[in-house]
């Protein structure tokens, strides 16, 4: 065995550590303040896109019979904040010269925009220019145009303006699909009327629903009155989105905005400007969420699609043979996740285009072709006609508390379904279900129900210790409840 004193041992140690210090110097070490990822710089982004936002104001004609109604400093306090204005308030007297006369044009509001063209073609919110007899677009350097509407639509809030000018900066159009949760955006705009006011913050969340056809973008942005129609733009400079809503209990910002998404305002916009209105797609249902509960009894699986609760009388969803109480899974192949993608997917299709649907009924799918007919104001449910109450049955029924008894042929034919009972008394585990007297139970423990017969039949033979799924109609709308057993 190898002996070291204690004089070589020290010898060799020093070398060894002399070499490890040595060739960790040699290494690369970056600083600490290196490694910190550094907060985003705005300053180029606003001298970029800032000449492409516009400041936007609207005037409307005064009407002679509003004439002395309200004072007028109040009235513009009251529409710059987004407030209702009080019925009844009084005008504070003042001369008759200084009162507007009839036709005279007022200040109505103060909102944003951006350039879309170079040619003039500016992009803000309907609401910003509905109802406005003019409006007025002032750009970065001051010059100021009166604009004509071009189109504005009230579903998704967007609206094109135009001004008479050329060579103007446009912005850049941002792929929505790259946008992601917190990632930093920039907003610009026109708040409580000071122009050119730059924000920013993150994105909150993406496909945040508040509207029947839109999906918003959420933001921690600061967005106020006077913000609305202007951009939401990313850190490529590009914009994303138009800055809508804000949800605030006071009128400012709360940290909570929403943003109309750039591809779904451009679709529009391009539509408003080659017509001047925007054509979309129906096919005539009146739908509903699937809750989890529902959707584990009847085999669905995750809660997902969109339940039909009704079908408009000769519309293209019934001539294709959709019906209430069937579940729209998908749409032209494409996966309906909630309830409010179906309108934006169907809206989004040229009528007279055919589509396929594939609707879940009971414990199986089926793809059914329909014909998207152009979307029309919504027609109201009608009520099936009533009868008198037949004896209500016994049975099984009773124990989920209700009493049903056959439908006539009158009420078969206004609802346009071939059976069913209805229910003459719900009690008990069903009237806690949601079902009461009037409804007609088209179906239950996924199996269809043609008459009272067949409705004890299938009660007879279901576990009565769980939860049944039943289908019922109530006038001309379907929904599925879960009956409890009673414990």
């Amino acid at each position: 065995m190898l002996e070291l004193n204690w004089k070589t041992l020290r010898s060799y140690l020093s070398a060894g550590l002399l070499a490890v210090v040595t060739a960790t110097a040699l290494l690369p070490v970056k600083p600490v303040w290196a490694q910190i990822r550094a907060l985003p710089d705005f300053t180029d982004l606003v001298e970029q896109v800032g000449p492409s936002v516009v400041n936007i104001r609207t005037l409307e004609k005064v009407k002679t019979s509003a004439v002395g109604s309200v004072d007028e400093q109040m009235l513009e306090f009251f529409r710059r904040f987004g407030i209702p204005v009080p019925p009844n308030t009084p005008r504070a007297p003042r001369p008759d010269r200084n009162q507007p006369q009839p036709d005279e044009e007022q200040p109505r509001g103060v909102a944003s925009g951006f350039i879309l063209t170079a040619d003039g073609f500016v992009m803000t919110n309907a609401h910003v220019v509905a109802g406005a007899d003019e409006v007025l677009v002032t750009l970065t350097d001051k010059r100021e145009f009166k604009a004509k509407i071009i189109g504005a639509d009230k579903r998704s809030d967007v609206a094109v303006v135009k001004i008479e000018a050329t060579g103007l900066p446009a912005v850049k159009i941002g792929d929505i699909n790259r946008l992601k949760v917190g990632e930093w955006v920039m907003a610009i705009g026109s708040p409580f009327g000071l122009e050119n006011s730059v924000t920013a913050g993150i994105v909150s969340a993406k496909q945040r629903d508040t509207g029947d056809y839109l999906s918003f973008i959420q933001t921690d942005v600061a967005i106020n009155p006077g913000n609305s129609g202007g951009p939401l733009i990313n850190m490529r400079g590009e914009v994303v989105g138009i800055n809508s809503q804000i949800y605030s209990r006071s009128g400012g910002s709360q940290g909570i905005s929403f943003s109309i998404p750039i591809d779904e305002a451009t679709r529009v916009a391009d539509q408003l400007r080659s017509s001047g209105k925007v054509t979309r797609g129906r096919i005539g249902v009146q739908i509903d969420r699937v809750s989890k509960e529902v959707a584990e009894s009847i085999g669905l699986g995750k809660p997902h699609g969109a339940l039909v609760r009704g079908v408009e009388n000769g519309a293209p969803a019934e001539k294709a043979g959709i019906e209430a109480g069937d579940i729209i899974t998908k749409f032209d192949g494409k996966a309906i996740e909630k309830a409010s993608d179906l309108p934006r997917m169907v809206g989004n299709v040229k009528p007279g285009t055919k589509a396929v649907v594939t609707v879940f009924r009971r414990g199986a799918t089926k793809d059914l072709s329909v014909i998207i007919a152009e979307l029309e104001p919504e027609k109201p449910a009608r009520v099936a006609a009533g009868a008198e109450p037949k004896a209500p049955a016994a049975g099984p029924a009773q124990a989920l508390g209700l009493a049903v008894s056959d439908l006539s042929d009158a009420q078969k034919k206004e609802l346009k379904i071939k059976g069913g009972v209805k229910v003459d008394t719900a009690e008990g585990a069903a009237a806690s279900a949601g079902l009461r007297e009037g409804d007609v139970i088209v179906a239950i423990a996924n199996s269809e129900i043609r008459s009272v017969k067949e409705f004890e039949a299938v009660l007879a033979k279901i576990d009565k210790s769980k939860a049944v799924n039943v289908l019922f109609r109530r006038g001309e709308w379907a929904q599925y409840t879960l009956i409890r057993p009673v414990r």
